[in-house]
């Protein structure tokens, strides 16, 4: 082996070809969605299952907004329960809410790489709620390549885009 070949990228050293499939075993495993899109869907999904569950709830059941300020604690529990059940089930059946499947996004157990448990699909709703209302952990994204945010880190899931070509 002679240096000039070597240098002219001819020939790879063994130090070299180490470090290239070092790299390509960094490659993700999984085609995560972007900010962006989890943002979009974020943004659908509280339009087509939140406000439902919010007008319900305030207007119908607790008899208007003075109703619900008296009352805020039993008001946020008959919203936040109703609201579990329904985003818990699209997790479990499905691994998509109706604003993940508008963008072509799924929620998937990272370690298996298909669509969440019962009680994984139960803490990623549990843990994303805690992350948004304490505002603890929602710039964790920004600084990860994967795009995992600090609930998906938690409960071990991912949201994964479709259609992506490989």
């Amino acid at each position: 082996m002679r240096w000039r070949d070597v240098k002219q990228k001819r020939i790879q050293t063994e130090e070299h070809s180490d470090k290239k499939s070092r790299k390509e075993s960094r490659t993700p495993a999984y085609p995560y969605a972007s900010i962006g899109d989890r943002l979009k869907a974020f943004i659908t999904d509280s339009f087509l299952l939140s406000m439902p569950i919010f007008y319900i709830v305030i207007y119908l059941v607790m008899n208007g907004r003075e109703g619900f300020r008296e009352n805020m604690l039993l008001g946020w529990a008959y919203i936040l329960v109703p609201l579990c059940c329904v985003v818990v089930t699209f997790y479990f059946v499905s691994g998509q809410t109706p604003g993940l499947k508008a963008y072509d996004l799924k929620v998937i157990d990272i370690q298996r790489g298909e669509k969440p448990g019962f009680l994984l699909a139960l803490l990623r709703f549990i843990y994303f709620n805690v992350v948004l209302f304490t505002f603890f952990g929602l710039f964790v994204p920004f600084f990860r390549k994967d795009h995992r945010g600090l609930h998906d880190l938690l409960s071990g899931t991912a949201v994964i885009k479709l259609d992506v070509k490989r």
